[in-house]
């Protein structure tokens, strides 16, 4: 190709009528670094007829893509390959080799044609074959559970009590940091309230209710979907890439005892004891804004205890063995279902924070809406 000078003329590309068809300018020179090509005339519908190329100075690769561009816009007749004549020589074979390459479909920018019916057709089938993969992973979720109080199932008790330790004595500095403040808003919203009508010492019972029936168990399962959910999907996810789940089959070993299960009983043993932890650590935060107020620490714990009943209390241990169940399932339905790329390692981990905390909102929604039927 020919190289740029100092004193350098706009690109043109002209279209004019010949004498079949029509006959395409070219002028100028063509650099990426040079001013806007410039087209001229009403471009045909078909390939030009010939070239005109006498005052066409320096270019680079700006005009063979201008001229593929061109050519590749008018519809392609079969086994008939466009004119190049009047093209310089080095230009004419840059054209014919890039030609003789056909365009990848998906290089295209196509404007999509499908209507919104069949696109909810296809949002519905997703959501149907999500639906049908969870079922089956929480029904081998249920006979590995069964394998294992049966003395069939097979797992590392060293990986068992690791697993344990994460969920649990690992986890105890987030769920202390956000169940003590949780507490203290809770405090601090019911005083501001309560105060109006001089019965500040029911701040106690808000607290108290509130977090061992609803935020202490929710808020509890929201920190361990976006710590433990997300682990387990990452380190699953990252097995399934290096082919280690493969490795695993092929020794003779179910994956899904070996790898599931320890995690699954880990965190339903893990979570119920995280649960209270965090339902005491709130009704201490609770206690300090009392004591702010003026409420003696003595009478704010008496009037909490007199307020939570053990019905009261069960509540929230009861549906942490559920919230339990939907982050590690999700978190390992994800990671063993991920693809073999680090891309998709992490899109795995993002949809199992999302899906297990989604599931434990909408699971919390239905125990209330449950235990409001049966007066509890």
């Amino acid at each position: 190709m020919s190289s740029r000078t100092d004193e350098s003329s706009p690109p043109l590309a002209s279209w004019a009528k010949g004498g079949k068809g029509a006959v395409l300018t070219l002028s100028g020179d063509w650099s990426r670094d040079g001013p806007e090509t410039k087209v001229e005339g009403d471009v045909p519908s078909d390939w030009p007829e010939r070239y005109e190329t006498k005052n066409l100075g320096n270019f680079d690769s700006t005009l063979p893509a201008f001229l593929l561009a061109t050519l590749r816009s008018f519809e392609a007749k079969e086994d008939v390959q466009p004119d190049l004549a009047g093209l310089p020589d080095n230009l004419r074979g840059l054209m014919e080799l890039a030609l003789a390459v056909p365009e990848r479909s998906e290089a295209k920018s196509q404007q999509s044609n499908t209507s919104d019916l069949k696109e909810l057709g296809k949002i519905t089938l997703s959501i149907w074959e999500g639906l049908n993969k969870m079922s089956a992973f929480v029904g081998e979720s249920m006979l590995s559970l069964g394998r294992y109080f049966t003395g069939k199932a097979r797992f590392r008790r060293s990986d068992f009590w690791m697993i344990v330790q994460q969920c649990g004595i690992e986890a105890l500095p987030i769920v202390s940091l956000i169940s003590f403040l949780i507490g203290l808003i809770l405090a601090f919203v019911g005083n501001v309230q309560l105060t109006n009508f001089g019965a500040n010492i029911f701040v106690a019972d808000l607290v108290g209710i509130a977090m061992v029936r609803e935020m202490g168990v929710v808020m509890t399962g929201i920190i361990m979907s976006g710590r433990t959910g997300a682990a387990f999907a990452a380190h699953l996810g990252s097995m399934k890439a290096n082919e280690e789940i493969d490795a695993l089959r092929t020794f003779g070993l179910n994956a899904f005892d070996f790898l599931v299960l320890p995690r699954l009983l880990a965190l339903m043993i893990m979570l119920p004891v995280l649960t209270v932890y965090a339902n005491i650590i709130g009704i201490l935060g609770g206690m300090l804004v009392g004591v702010a107020v003026g409420i003696p620490p003595v009478l704010y714990w008496t009037q909490t205890v007199g307020a939570i009943t053990l019905t009261t209390a069960f509540l929230g241990v009861f549906k942490s063995f559920f919230f339990a169940a939907a982050i590690a399932i999700s978190g390992c339905m994800q990671g063993m279902e991920a693809g073999n790329s680090s891309a998709a390692v992490g899109q795995a981990t993002t949809r199992a924070v999302v899906i297990s905390i989604t599931a434990i909102i909408m699971m919390d929604s239905a125990f209330a809406a449950i235990f409001t039927l049966l007066d509890i």
